[in-house]
């Protein structure tokens, strides 16, 4: 079975169509209008092995923080689509991701359970080429729009564009791992026998 999802999101404030494959070769293409953002999402595509394709505009003519958000959204409820029921995956990954003088520790658990623990300083910057507090919006959309256990650590950084590949790269190999067939789990990796709900 294909583990492929497609998402719209419309709304006054953003217009989103995101597609994923979990099982892709790691094409990013993602076109938000916010360079800065494409660049972490094309390199979260290329260290996770998932396809993603992105276009998105929004009302960033007031800040970022609507189309940056809604992403997260979509691309949470694109990734709990393509799981389907999860059976047969490792469901848990981890991750120390070092990104030159920055180190981060990312954890995902796909078990259904949404919760979302975030770490992160950025340095404050005299030139902004983008509002780097926004990431902790975006990941926490895509934790709780794929209802999954999302810890993010930043251990060390100084500067702001490498703790942002940091996260992005770190998040991008501890899904990689929890989306993963386990060859010795034939069905759901749970005591409980779903992974669909909370419970």
């Amino acid at each position: 079975m294909k583990r492929t999802a497609k998402v719209a999101r419309n709304t006054k404030e953003t217009r989103i169509t995101l597609s994923l494959n979990l099982d892709g070769k790691g094409r990013g293409d993602a076109r938000t209008t916010m360079p800065f953002v494409d660049h972490m999402l094309d390199l979260f595509s290329k260290h996770s092995g998932i396809d993603l394709s992105v276009r998105a505009k929004g009302d960033t003519h007031i800040d970022d923080h609507h189309l940056v958000e809604d992403i997260g959204i979509a691309l949470g409820l694109a990734l709990e689509k393509a799981l389907g029921d999860k059976k047969g995956i490792y469901r848990y990954g981890n991750f120390l991701l070092p990104m030159d003088e920055s180190l981060s520790y990312v954890a995902v658990d796909l078990g259904g359970r949404p919760y979302f623990d975030y770490k992160v300083g950025f340095r404050p910057q005299s030139k902004a080429p983008f509002s780097f507090e926004l990431f902790e919006d975006f990941f926490q959309a895509v934790a709780m729009s794929a209802k999954m256990n999302l810890h993010v650590k930043l251990l060390q950084g100084r500067n702001n564009h490498h703790i942002a590949e940091s996260i992005f790269k770190g998040f991008a190999k501890a899904l990689s791992q929890a989306v993963s067939k386990d060859s010795r789990q034939k069905g759901i990796p749970s005591t409980k026998g779903s992974l669909r709900e909370r419970k």
